[in-house]
């Protein structure tokens, strides 16, 4: 009698592939590198450094089943719930736009920081708010696209998004405003009421209030500067270079070098105050700074970043100096009393 060959073993390997690589609700996370800033900013006849400053990444993904296993198995990789890394009503689109938008709202503060404190002639002017998202089941998102800007609201200019917060504070549910919205080529004036807020987005212990459902607005600001400068950075998403594009920037614009020699790594955001500000996967930073050979790495201060950071470089045994910073100016004192290499 012939044997007849089964198939089903084959089914189940490739059910198996299947279920491995299918997304799941979870990001990874994980180190990325630490790339040169110098090719990166330019400064017209800037001044060229012996050492470098360079930015940290961290590589971050959509989780499949597989990458989930094997981050839980290596040290340095991590998983998180989508609703950890972006909005729950933010799509993939959303998150990126984004991203991109607060990369630079970043080089923005960077730029007007390091001209004023180099004394170089810089002009600044804020131009409306951007809109990187807008929630589900709230007015704006019948109204309203990522990438439109907010000139106005009923007929006053609005030129920053802390001013349009604000002022939208003053309205309750029900209540209609009308905004005036640039979209691609054209001008539109928009009518919207305000509704309340759904409860999974307002924090415990915050009274409840009527707003249009917009999220992360990012104030547009258009700089002019003597000398020019010029910044690409690609694909590079979110706030958290920051200093140290303060750092390359104001290096170009000076005569001293403030590299001293040595390759200098870190993170943290900036704001035009010249405050250094906490961000996310500091431990994953140090392991990619360390990779790339830095000496020193500045850590924020704030919300346990320098804490995490000490921890990292002791974990893998680096030889890099951690040093925390709160502004602008802490990065420079300790550049200042570094000795040339």
């Amino acid at each position: 009698m012939k044997k007849i060959r089964t198939q089903w073993p084959w089914a189940v390997v490739l059910l198996a592939v299947l279920i491995a690589f299918l997304p799941l609700p979870y990001y990874h996370t994980q180190p990325g590198d630490a790339k040169l800033l110098s090719p990166i900013i330019q400064v017209e006849d800037g001044n060229k450094a012996e050492g470098s400053f360079m930015l940290t990444t961290v590589l971050v993904g959509k989780a499949n089943a597989a990458e989930f296993l094997w981050a839980k198995l290596r040290e340095y990789h991590e998983v998180f719930p989508e609703d950890h890394v972006k909005g729950s009503d933010e799509t993939e689109e959303e998150y990126e736009t984004r991203q991109l938008q607060l990369m630079q709202s970043s080089q923005h503060a960077a730029t007007i920081v390091a001209y004023k404190e180099a004394d170089k002639n810089i002009e600044i002017t804020n131009k409306g708010v951007f809109i990187t998202g807008v929630i589900s089941g709230m007015p704006a998102a019948d109204h309203l696209e990522v990438g439109d800007l907010i000139t106005a609201l009923n007929g006053k200019e609005i030129k920053t998004a802390e001013e349009l917060v604000k002022r939208l504070k003053a309205f309750d549910e029900g209540d209609e405003v009308e905004l005036t919205v640039k979209r691609n080529d054209g001008v539109e004036n928009v009518k919207i009421k305000l509704k309340t807020f759904p409860e999974r987005l307002v924090n415990k212990g915050d009274e409840e209030r009527a707003g249009i459902g917009i999220t992360y607005p990012v104030t547009f600001t258009e700089i002019k500067t003597d000398p020019k400068l010029k910044i690409d950075t690609a694909q590079i998403g979110g706030p958290s270079a920051g200093l140290m594009f303060t750092l390359e920037i104001y290096n170009q614009l000076t005569e001293v070098d403030w590299t001293k020699g040595y390759n200098i790594a870190g993170t943290g955001t900036m704001n035009e105050k010249a405050e250094v500000g906490p961000i996310g996967g500091i431990k994953q930073k140090v392991v990619a700074a360390d990779n790339a050979g830095a000496e020193v790495f500045f850590a924020p201060e704030g919300a346990g970043n320098y804490k995490n950071a000490k921890e990292a470089a002791e974990d893998i045994g680096t030889e890099m100096e951690i040093v925390p910073v709160k502004t602008f100016k802490d990065a420079l004192d300790y550049l200042k009393n570094l000795k040339e290499k």
